[in-house]
Parts: C-alpha cells; structure tokens; sequence
C-alpha cells in the first residue's frame, strides 16, 4: 500500500483544501486560478450556477439567477471553489441583473485569461418581465464545440 504524503497537494494561499470564511461583497472575493495541464489543447469548460441570487439595488428584494459560464482555458483554469464563494459574495450585493452578468464575465476574464469566454445570465422575473444578459469576450477559437447552453427561453422558467 502506497504511503499518504503529509504534505498538502494545493498551492500556498488557494482556498482550495482549507476552511475559508465566506466573502460578503464580490470585491472582497478572491478568484484562484490554476495552472492548465492541457495548456497545449483547445477546449470548452462550463459551470453552471442554477441557484444564483442577488439584491435588487433599489427594492431591496432577491433577484435570481441561472448563470452559465462557458471558457476556452489558456494558461490558466478557474478553480471551482474560488467561483462558488464569488457567486455567493453577491448575495448581498445590490445592483442591476445587466451589471452583475458582465461583472462576473468581467473579473473571470481578468483572472484567469481565458482564451475566450462567455457569460448567460437567465435571470427570473420580477414584476412578470425575465432579463436575459450575454456577455462575451473575443472570438472562440476554429474548432471549439460549444452546446447550447441548455437553458430555455422563459415561459415559466423553473
């Protein structure tokens, strides 16, 4: 039987692997990044986060969410743990459905570098009218199969 190494396998100051205390506002969170062992091929990461929520900036109220980020890695992947405390810094961040999407577009792509990324935030309705907010950056590498993003158009979204 193979020894367990003592040693931690995450790098020094990753969230991953170790308790961390939830981050109230998204300017406080911090995205990790880590090195892409496939640095060399194309390919398409998604994450989805179907539990999204925010705060409107003038109601007060929760808004909702199903987010769908889609990347083509360069030298770097987004660590999933990293994103999932982002996600929820948001929970009492007041601003518009638009400002969020391409926020969060915005500081991925700025974190990690990809060689393209998109953003599909599905918001739900408040006062009967869904927004639908697309961010993007570049064009996506010859080659690159992106699926639908598998989220339909509202009539009673759920």
């Amino acid at each position: 039987m193979a020894k367990k190494s003592s040693k931690s396998t995450t790098s020094p100051g990753l969230q991953l692997g170790r308790a961390v205390e939830w981050p109230d506002a998204p300017e406080k969170a911090k995205l990790d990044r880590v090195p892409n062992p496939q640095a060399g091929t194309d390919y398409l990461v998604r994450f989805t986060v179907p539990e999204f929520t925010s705060i409107c900036p003038v109601t007060g109220q929760p808004d909702f969410a199903h987010l769908v980020i889609d990347y083509v890695p360069g030298r770097w992947l987004l660590e999933s743990k990293s994103l999932k405390l982002f996600a929820a810094s948001f929970r009492n961040h007041g601003a518009f459905h638009e400002d969020c999407t391409v926020m969060i577009g915005r500081r991925i792509s700025d974190e990690i570098k990809p060689k393209w990324l998109r953003i599909g935030g599905y918001w739900y309705p408040r006062g009967g009218i869904p927004i639908d907010v697309f961010f993007q950056t570049g064009r996506l590498p010859k080659g690159i199969w992106v699926p639908d993003q598998g989220v339909a158009s509202y009539r009673g979204r759920g």
